[in-house]
Parts: C-alpha cells; sequence; structure tokens
C-alpha cells in the first residue's frame, strides 16, 4: 500500500530503535512524518543522516527535538504538526516509542551461592580458574551463546533502588502518556477518520528480569490503557493496538543490566536462533498501518518469529 499525500504518522521516539526503523518503513510507502525525538547535540552527528534519508524519499519530514512528556511542549508540537499538514493533512498513526525509564533493582541484589561447573572444568583441565573464567567472558561478550551458563553473572547497581516515584515516572513516560496524545489528536480533530494508535510492549510484561520492574510495570499499564481506548475510541475511528517485539538490539536494551544474557537466552529460544530487529517490528507497524488492517482493534501483536512459544534452548 502506498499512503496518500494527506496522511501522516506522528512518531515519538523516532530518532533510534523501533521508531526510526518505522519511519523508514512507512516513508518507503510514502507517508508523511512527525518524529519527535529528545536527543543530545553530540547524538544528532548519527541522527541528521537518517533523516537527509527519509527527505530523500520524497515525504514532509518534520522533526521536533523536544520533551514528549511534557504536556505544554506537546501542545507546541501539535501546533507545529497541524500547521505541516495543513487544512488536508491527517495523522492516520501515531506510534508511541517512548523509551524512558528506570532500570534499577527493587531491593540490593543478595546472590545464592551454587556450584559452579567452571572451577571444576578448570581443574579438570589443569588449569587456572580466574583465567578461564576471564577467557569465558570474552568468548561470551564476543557472542558465543553457547558460554552462557558458565558466563559470570550480570553486575547491577547496587547504590539506589526503585521507589514510588521511579514507578511513577516510568509508567507515565512508557505507558499512560500515550493518553494524553491520543485524547489531544483527537480533540484537535487531527486524526484521519481511520487512524491507527500503536504502543510497544515486551515479554516483561509477563516475566520478570532483574532491574525491569518499573518497566514492565509500564507495559502493563501500556497494554491495559490501550485496551479501553480500543473500545471508546473505535466510535471516531481510531483503532488501537500494541506491538509485542522480541528481544532486540536496541539502545533501550543496551541499558538494560545484564542485556548479553538476555539476547544470548533469546536466540537459544528463538526457532530461527536470532534476535528480532527493528525492521521486523516496522514491517508490521507498517501492515497494522494499511486499509487491510482495519478490523485489527484491542490486540497484543507479537512480532518475534515464535520466540514467546518456544519452549527450546538448543
Amino acid at each position: 500500500m502506498t499512503f496518500s499525500r494527506d496522511q501522516w504518522a506522528l512518531v515519538l521516539g523516532g530518532s533510534s530503535g523501533f521508531g526510526l526503523a518505522s519511519a523508514h518503513k512507512l516513508a518507503a510507502h510514502g507517508m508523511n512524518l512527525c518524529l519527535v525525538h529528545r536527543d543530545r547535540r553530540g547524538a544528532m552527528a548519527r541522527i541528521e543522516p537518517e533523516f537527509a534519508a527519509l527527505r530523500a524519499t520524497g515525504v514532509e519530514l518534520v522533526s521536533i527535538n523536544a520533551d514528549a512528556l511534557d504536556a505544554t511542549t506537546r501542545g507546541e508540537i501539535l501546533d507545529r504538526l497541524a500547521g505541516a499538514m495543513g487544512t488536508d493533512g491527517r495523522v492516520r498513526l501515531l506510534l508511541h516509542s517512548i523509551a524512558f525509564g528506570n532500570l534499577k533493582l527493587l531491593v540490593r541484589e543478595r546472590r545464592i551461592e551454587r556450584p559452579r561447573a567452571l572451577p571444576a572444568l578448570a581443574a579438570a583441565l589443569g588449569v587456572d580458574a580466574t583465567k578461564l573464567a576471564s577467557e569465558v567472558d570474552r568468548l561470551f561478550a564476543g557472542g558465543l551463546d553457547e558460554l552462557l551458563s558458565l558466563a559470570s553473572a550480570p553486575d547491577y547497581p547496587s547504590s539506589a533502588f526503585l521507589d514510588e516515584e521511579d514507578f511513577a515516572r516510568t509508567i507515565h513516560a512508557m505507558g499512560t502518556s500515550l493518553v494524553g496524545w491520543t485524547q489531544d489528536l483527537l480533540g484537535r480533530g487531527l486524526f484521519a477518520a481511520d487512524a491507527r494508535v500503536i504502543g510497544l510492549t515486551s515479554e516483561g510484561n509477563t516475566v520478570a528480569w532483574k532491574g525491569y520492574a518499573a518497566v514492565a510495570a509500564a507495559k502493563v499499564a501500556l497494554e491495559s490503557v490501550a485496551r479501553g481506548m480500543a473500545v471508546e475510541m473505535a466510535p471516531y475511528g481510531v483503532r488501537v493496538n500494541v506491538v509485542q517485539a522480541g528481544i532486540t538490539d536496541t539502545p533501550a536494551l543496551q541499558a538494560i543490566p545484564g542485556n548479553d544474557h538476555l539476547k544470548a537466552q533469546a536466540r537459544a529460544r528463538n526457532p530461527f536462533k536470532r534476535l528480532t530487529t527493528p525492521r521486523d517490528v516496522a514491517d508490521v507497524i507498517y501492515l497494522l498501518a494499511t486499509d487491510e488492517a482495519a478490523w485489527i482493534n484491542g490486540e497484543v501483536v507479537r512480532v518475534d518469529g515464535g520466540e514467546h512459544v518456544s519452549g527450546a534452548t538448543s
């Protein structure tokens, strides 16, 4: 499907990861873009060539480096978007790809010592256990996933722990902030007659990863409000869905302590023995924006190659 010249996508978090990949996919199919991102000046050397490539497709691009979580700023962004769209332009797609959350433990980690295979292996080989451990960690960091069970456990920050304010900020940023954006777009009459709102979740909505508790709470909140929105906004022509991506090597994942272990576990489980890519997810976001996807509403759509159903680790 090629989108018409009056259709726009508003992407919150559009300078990296899923947001940027989706922008490239949508632009390739003719959709105009408003990308909201929050980046330091030093990061723009990487980002500007990406934006230039988007403009080269021939679509209109408005990029706004601002805080998408500030209500006053949100109004200013929508004013600018409305001006760029003109009288005929409308928002076909709102993509919420904000990755701003606290990745702290709930409590100080208390490790339970267990017999490990590595010291036994070192003794059997007659080599120094410390040197063997160092080499195992080096090879594991280089991508040798088979060494996962022998590699050193992740180190988690122990100077600060999640508090109520951390939870509130994270749940708002990665979860309920979707509501305010959708309400304001609807209230200003900026949505297309057939509009799509898409949020992003992860397997952390049902399983526990250390340091991920606040983000997991935000993902569950996002899914809950998306269901409510899917019901209440349907009469206005707005479809609301959530995409659950498999483990993907994005800047957001790289911020999670122990992400090397998460990636190794995902590759072992995945039937295709690889990680999900931003392009995999962007392809499905594009599909959900097409006319043919108009009857998909209130769903969590998994995009992980079957990772979530696989119990295999080899």
